[in-house]
């Protein structure tokens, strides 16, 4: 199946950076990233599978397992050598962990970084989904409502209207916080988000319930580490980002924005931009190590 990857930078660079993408987005969310970390390494970008340009294939592939699968390729397709930090927002990060349980010799070897933007490393039990997800299993009909949505969600698709002002709402209310909501950036959010077919983001709904990557957590602590997340995340609640740090040890460093939401590296790009040049600082004072 086809991924659509970009790289950017020179091939002589002393790092690469390699960036993932959240849920229903595409690797457009990190344009603001992409300008600040231009220069200082080579950037690798892509899009999940069924997301942006990349391909979609059988809906038994979505999955977290499979998404860090896809990472893991393209890191060995477009980075064979040389030390790479790996920076996931939400469901990007959540790949970021995947990959550390299926392939942990990577990390400390060619994996030399990690940054966390907004994620979990375990079900979301608390937040929106983790709200759904409650009332369907105490109702006994948890299996029952993954299946409808996944039956739906084609002719959904087919009547679906995007733009419209119950869209902008949904994503004002759950993609923002408190007071990082501009009208613009809404509506940049909601089109974005909304370019994803709702097949595919049904069929990847099913992976988020009850998905632990918490033993992943201490592979990471071979590296620097650093997490960022807004205090207002209804999506991905802080108290993740808080329990991921807290268990990486440390070796972690846990960045909390005020007032933010979940789609943070948008709104508040000078704070995360901060966060990851500071974060290839610690990486490039161990590169000697790090790379042997």
């Amino acid at each position: 199946m086809d991924l659509h990857v970009e790289v950017d930078g020179s091939p002589d660079a002393p790092l690469t950076v390699l960036l993932t993408h959240g849920f229903t987005a595409r690797l457009g969310e990190w344009d603001d990233q992409r300008a600040a970390l231009r220069g200082r390494a080579r950037l690798v970008l892509w899009d999940h599978r069924g997301h942006g340009r990349s391909a979609w294939a059988d809906r038994r592939t979505a999955t977290i397992d499979r998404t860090g699968q896809d990472l893991g390729e393209i890191l060995d397709a477009t980075t064979p050598s040389g030390p790479v930090v790996l920076a996931g927002h939400s469901m990007g990060g959540m790949s970021v962990l995947a990959l550390a349980r299926r392939r942990p010799e990577l990390f400390g070897t060619r994996v030399v970084g990690v940054f966390l933007l907004a994620t979990s490393a375990d079900g979301l039990t608390d937040g929106v989904i983790g709200r759904i997800v409650g009332l369907a299993r105490r109702l006994g009909l948890l299996a029952v409502y993954l299946h409808w949505l996944q039956w739906i969600a084609p002719l959904l698709e087919r009547f679906r209207r995007r733009g419209t002002a119950l869209g902008r709402w949904y994503t004002r209310r759950y993609l923002f916080g408190r007071d990082d909501a501009d009208p613009a950036q809404v509506r940049r959010v909601q089109d974005m988000l909304e370019e994803t077919p709702l097949p595919v983001t049904t069929a990847f709904y099913a992976t988020f319930v009850d998905r632990d990557e918490t033993a992943a957590l201490e592979v990471l602590g071979r590296v620097p580490v650093t997490v960022v997340v807004g205090t207002h995340d209804r999506l991905t609640p802080a108290v993740h980002s808080r329990r991921i740090a807290e268990i990486v040890g440390p070796g972690a460093e846990l960045v909390v924005v005020p007032g933010a939401g979940h789609s943070v590296n948008l709104t508040r790009p000078e704070v995360v931009d901060g966060a990851l040049l500071t974060l290839l600082d610690r990486v490039q004072e161990r590169l000697p190590r790090a790379t042997g």
